[in-house]
């Protein structure tokens, strides 16, 4: 998983990114490609 501060660019990368709220926090998940995963701060 990659620590991003902008994750922005990245949900644009692939059709299947979703943003995610949990615990206070934002992430990039994808089911699909498993590598497209990020989390913001």
């Amino acid at each position: 998983m990659k620590i991003r501060n902008s994750l922005k660019s990245l949900k644009d990368r692939h059709r299947d990114n979703r943003v995610i709220r949990r615990r206070g926090r934002v992430y990039v998940i994808n089911k699909t490609q498993k590598r497209f995963k990020a989390r913001q701060g």
